[in-house]
């Protein structure tokens, strides 16, 4: 079998390389022939060759380089296909998928943020307090919480933002993430904000525990990927507690953390989608 190519950070994006050679180790772990490059460096597969971009890290910062890219790995054997990953690197997907009837966090977007916006925001949502992020982002990059009518910080304005509300379950209880593997349900893990802070990523300080997901959240998961433009090989679908139910947050197919470590079967599942590509 040909090794899989596993696209990673570009060797000039500023990384945490521990973080890196421990995601390698887990996937090797697994029996998986990796060979490890670049990807903003041309990709020279052979034919059926599994192109993996798991490890695409730092694309929303390199845009144009990553706009290129998709260009170039047109008739690649890419896990998840490409036209999946070129509709998934923007959140305006987010919009798309609640015109199809998918529960989604209420999401207004601004092609240039204004005070006007966040006022007809609050106004729609019906509250005071507000989150704004780019469309095009991660690990919260950009992301800020505006409390009762704090204004935009001057680095957001002018700039294409997404507003949303603040939801309250972030903050008391987390944000919850379930992984797909094939199409099939693999695991969940629920993600807390540390005391007094309202971002759920391990970098601040949020706690991680395994979690047997809700009925109502296993369906609005089965129902984001159902409405995405599928098939997928690997999938984070992240979402939070609203009223009785649940919103979706995002739906992460290109570089998700899949915490492998919390699945009950340490990987297995993603080994052998991976293997049959």
């Amino acid at each position: 079998m040909l090794p899989i190519i596993l696209l990673g950070p570009d060797p000039g994006w500023k990384t945490d390389f521990e973080e890196m050679d421990a995601q390698l180790a887990e996937l090797r772990a697994l029996g998986l022939d990796f060979a490890l490059q670049p990807w903003t460096q041309p990709v020279e597969a052979k034919p059926g060759q599994p192109v993996l971009a798991l490890m695409a890290w730092g694309y929303h910062q390199m845009l144009p380089q990553w706009l290129a890219a998709l260009e170039q790995w047109q008739g690649l054997n890419l896990a998840n296909p490409l036209h999946v990953l070129s509709w998934n690197w923007d959140k305006a997907y987010l919009i798309e998928l609640q015109a199809k009837g998918v529960a989604v966090v209420p999401t207004r977007m601004s092609d240039t943020l204004t005070a006007d916006d966040l006022a007809e925001a609050r106004a729609a949502f019906e509250t005071l307090d507000l989150v704004i992020k780019p469309p095009v982002s991660a690990g919260a990059d950009g992301t800020f919480l505006l409390r009762d009518h704090a204004p935009a910080p001057a680095e957001a304005l002018g700039h294409r933002t997404m507003i949303q509300p603040m939801m309250d379950s972030v903050a008391s209880e987390g944000e919850f993430s379930l992984f797909h593997f094939g199409g099939r349900f693999s695991h969940a893990i629920l993600k807390t904000p540390k005391m007094g802070d309202f971002r759920v990523q391990p970098q601040f300080g949020s706690s991680v525990r395994s979690i047997d997901p809700p009925p109502a959240a296993r369906a609005l998961a089965e129902a984001a990927l159902a409405a995405a433009p599928g098939p997928t090989v690997y999938a984070r679908v992240d979402m939070v507690r609203d009223g009785d139910g649940f919103a979706l947050m995002e739906l992460e197919l290109i570089e998700p953390w899949l915490a492998l470590e919390h699945a009950a079967d340490r990987g297995a599942m993603f080994a052998e989608v991976i293997k049959a590509l």
